[in-house]
């Protein structure tokens, strides 16, 4: 009766073209409120606080993968009727706006200092003004449901409010306190680096050994940085190294200084590298400064804040630390006190990870910490007591190794570009910490530093929902509920946040780390600019569409492990959105509906493709509950080709054209292609889109309900009489193949047990599906073929008279023959000879047999072939 309805494929183009229509679609989104969250519903509340991207950053390949999974699972959770918030902003990355505006100064012929601190800031955030957030607009590409209403950025009055107060708050308790200590120190930027911004790697540097002291007092150490000798103020040997007993705690001779340093026992050296005697320069070296703490050394800075020697009284105070490494080793030589020298000599140095990539310089200098003990302690509790989850678990002991042996945290930067230290000092040296409602002393002066960005972004899961005033959406959405991060910050930022959190709010941050790998290219090798192996996820798109680089993404993202990408996972992914297209459109042309009720009396194909729906949501919710993007998004795939496409559709349109069965089939259809594109929504959004609105008329997927009941319970029966329907066709399909018979060939078959394997009913769709015609009165047998079921044998007796060439398959068969007998004749040749027996390795040997019985079994079926050809 539906047949003289119009079709509604009209509704959809005959291709998709996504960059025509996604912008307009996410706009859609935004203006209708969907991805605004309401702090008053009575909805159980699901929030994520996005990892805030840098105010200088663009949308690279890491940035699409983990806000596809944080999209997957926002998407999802929205459709399940959570009240959703997925709160969007981006870090104000001091050292890295540093860089860049510093840049564009020099270019100018200008500097921040000649341009004093107000003005560099106002300069600063003009430049924020028209280069920052480009990454926003590019989320909007990659389809992120994020609330723009609650955007935030963490120099925000709001953020800057939350930082005064946290940090006078911890100063109060003496949880932050100044103190000298050694730092990775930037020359170039004239500040500290925080850890997670200094990238160790090996470079070809040299190793010079170089003699102290004279005659029985004469000692060797090495260095791969000679210059720092000039800070030195201990040798240190191992207590037990008899070599040097008689050294230790007398004083040698410093060269090209002058100045007199003690030998100490500490149990740090190892007497059995190089001489088993160490230099201690404790204010530019780590081990060193724990020594020289252990022994209560002196400990001169050697270098200015621009990496110039300075202070040592020497010819070498004022030049650059890289000429006083040449001059200090030609002056040691002219002293003779060179011993060795190797050069190349390959180790690790850290570099600025920053604009500068210069080496950094461990330096000894005045900083403010944070004491992490306390903190980090619970911080560690609370995956221990199972309050936070990491995932996967096998990451657990990656954290406690670090919280649990956590070092003060260093949080002072000499920069002008953050948040500023809240400090103020008196003209007597006094000490004061303001807090945001507070006005500092007259006439005293603010502390010059600023803090580091990890400060301000540990606040980010509070601060962000409105901390330190009790707001409804503090209220509601705290604590979070996911936080998806990489790996590769884990001990930086996810630390630090839970440290913050705990100490601010009193309980957890979030309830789950989820963790992810880093993507890599194509051959799993780490992308890097310098290696000319990065991916822009832009171009992807542009090429692609947005659901296909997502789905890509998505289908690779397996918890804790990095990913390989390449332009194939994409060129597939498109090729899958490509087939779920058409479809769709094959379904609306058939007038298919999830508004028309179920069949009473399923089919066997309809039975089992509900039954496996069924099978395929419980399988996605389940994975998806475990962050199994891969797997979940692989199942789907599947499910969607292999299944629905490749055998319902072909088993449904010898159904479509049965008026007793084309009702139940369009429902069916409908209700699984609805139940589908549900499924398939957050991880393709805007395809999913299109095809949900023309396949229901309805508003938008993005607010539909997340199927619960999909699907029907499994048939049994019917599963296994469509598991045996795939197999004959399936072995029908390879006999055609082997037979060279062409894909659109019909050909006259006769099915001999069919009814008795229980598949009577299916003759016409076996028809259907391998393009089988009935018997006709000259139905002459050419070949055969015995499939067995497990309900029993079919023998497929076909007539292919006229459905291939005769005289060219003979000729080919007998080429495959020649070259069959060909291998057969080398292998007995070889097997023949009693010395090649004899003599050649046994895998060898094994490997001719292997090859001759392979040539047999090939003149056999070949034989065989050629018999069955008609004369």
């Amino acid at each position: 009766m539906t047949d003289t309805l119009p079709s509604r494929t009209a509704e959809l183009p005959a291709q998709w073209n996504p960059g025509e229509v996604e912008a307009a679609m996410y706009q859609g989104w935004v203006d209708a409120g969907y991805f605004t969250a309401d702090a008053t519903s009575d909805k159980p509340p699901f929030c994520i606080v996005i990892p805030p991207p840098n105010v200088t950053g663009s949308l690279h390949i890491g940035h699409a993968f983990e806000h596809t999974l944080i999209d997957i699972l926002v998407r999802r959770r929205r459709m399940q009727g959570y009240e959703t918030l997925w709160l969007p902003g981006m870090d104000h990355a001091s050292i890295a706006v540093h860089a860049l505006v510093e840049k564009a100064l020099a270019a100018e012929g200008t500097s921040r200092r000649e341009l004093g601190r107000e003005a560099f800031i106002e300069r600063t955030w003009e430049w924020k003004a028209e280069h920052g957030g480009a990454i926003l607009a590019q989320m909007r590409r990659l389809g992120d449901s994020v609330d723009w209403t609650r955007e935030r950025f963490t120099m925000d009055e709001r953020s800057n409010r939350a930082v005064l107060t946290i940090f006078k708050r911890l100063f109060d308790e003496g949880l932050i306190y100044r103190a000298e200590r050694l730092v990775n120190w930037s020359p170039e930027m004239r500040s500290v680096l925080s850890d997670v911004e200094v990238e160790h790697r090996e470079v070809e540097g040299e190793l010079v050994s170089m003699r102290y002291g004279d005659g029985d007092d004469a000692i060797v150490v090495a260095t791969t940085r000679v210059e720092t000798m000039l800070g030195d103020t201990a040798v240190a040997v191992h207590p037990d190294d008899e070599r040097y007993a008689h050294l230790v705690g007398r004083e040698i001779e410093l060269p090209l200084v002058g100045r007199m340093i003690r030998v100490v026992a500490d149990e740090h050296v190892d007497p059995g590298f190089g001489t088993g005697a160490v230099k201690v320069t404790p204010a530019h070296d780590p081990n060193d400064f724990e020594i020289g703490r252990r022994h209560g050394l002196p400990m001169p800075t050697i270098m200015d804040e621009s990496g110039r020697i300075a202070g040592t009284g020497t010819e070498f105070d004022g030049m650059d630390r890289f000429e006083a490494r040449v001059k200090v080793r030609e002056a040691l030589a002219a002293q003779g006190r060179i011993v060795a020298e190797k050069r190349p000599y390959l180790h690790s140095v850290g570099h600025s990870s920053r604009g500068t990539k210069e080496p950094i310089e461990p330096r000894l200098s005045l900083q403010w910490f944070v004491k992490v003990g306390p903190l980090a302690q619970v911080a560690g509790d609370a995956v221990r007591d199972g309050s936070v989850v990491v995932h996967p678990k096998e990451m657990e002991p990656r954290w406690f190794g670090w919280v649990d042996n956590m070092h003060d945290w260093c949080i002072s930067r000499q920069l002008w570009w953050g948040h500023r230290i809240p400090v103020w000092y008196g003209p007597d040296g006094e000490t004061v910490c303001v807090g945001p409602d507070e006005e500092p002393p007259a006439g005293w002066t603010q502390d010059p530093d600023v803090l580091d960005t990890w400060f301000s972004s540990g606040l980010w899961p509070f601060s962000t929902l409105g901390w330190p005033d009790t707001t409804p959406d503090l209220e509601k959405f705290y604590p979070t509920s996911v936080l998806v991060t990489g790996y590769d910050i884990l001990f930086f930022w996810v630390a630090r946040m839970m440290m913050m959190g705990h100490y601010a709010m009193g309980e957890r941050p979030f309830d789950v780390i989820a963790l992810h790998g880093m993507v890599r290219d194509a051959h799993g090798k780490k992308m890097s600019k310098s290696a000319g192996n990065t991916v822009d996820p832009l171009a992807w798109m542009d090429a692609y569409g947005t659901d296909a680089v997502r789905f890509a993404l998505a289908r690779g993202a397996n918890p804790g492990t990095d990913m390989p990408i390449g332009d194939d996972a994409v060129l597939a992914a498109r090729s899958f959105g490509t087939k779920l297209w058409n479809a769709t459109r094959l379904a609306l042309s058939h007038h298919a509906s999830p508004a028309l009720p179920l069949p009473a009396e399923p089919t066997d194909a309809d039975a089992w493709i509900l039954g496996r729906l069924s099978q395929v949501r419980e399988q996605v919710d389940a994975l998806l509950e475990d962050f199994q993007f891969a797997k979940a998004t692989e199942a789907l795939y599947h499910f969607t080709w292999d299944e629905f496409c490749s055998w319902y559709l072909e088993l449904a349109k010898p159904q479509l054209a049965d008026e007793a069965t084309a009702d139940g089939t369009r429902a069916v259809l409908g209700h699984v292609l609805d139940a589908l594109l549900r499924l398939l929504h957050p991880v393709m959004p805007f395809v999913t889109e299109a095809l949900w609105r023309a396949l229901t008329g309805h508003e938008s997927v993005v607010v539909a309900d997340w199927p619960v009941d999909a699907g029907r319970p499994v048939d049994p029966a019917a599963a296994a009489r469509i598991a045996a329907l795939q197999k004959l066709a399936t072995e029908v399909r390879r006999f055609r193949t082997e037979q060279r018979v062409p894909d659109a060939r019909r050909v006259a078959a006769r099915l001999v047990g069919l009814d008795e394997a229980g598949l009577g009913a299916h003759r016409t769709a076996l028809a259907s599906l391998v393009r089988l015609d009935a018997p006709g009165d000259d139905f002459a047998v050419t070949a055969t073929l015995e499939v067995p079921l497990g309900s029993g044998t079919v023998h497929v007796e076909l007539d292919t008279s006229g459905a291939i060439d005769v005289a060219a398959e003979r000729a080919r068969l007998g080429r495959d023959l020649a070259a069959a007998q060909k291998e057969l004749d080398a292998a007995d040749k070889k097997l023949g000879n009693p010395k090649f027996v004899g003599g050649a390795p046994e895998q060898v040997v094994e490997g001719i047999r292997a090859r001759r019985a392979t040539a047999v079994a090939d003149i056999e079926r070949v034989t065989a072939r050629l018999a069955a050809l008609p004369a």
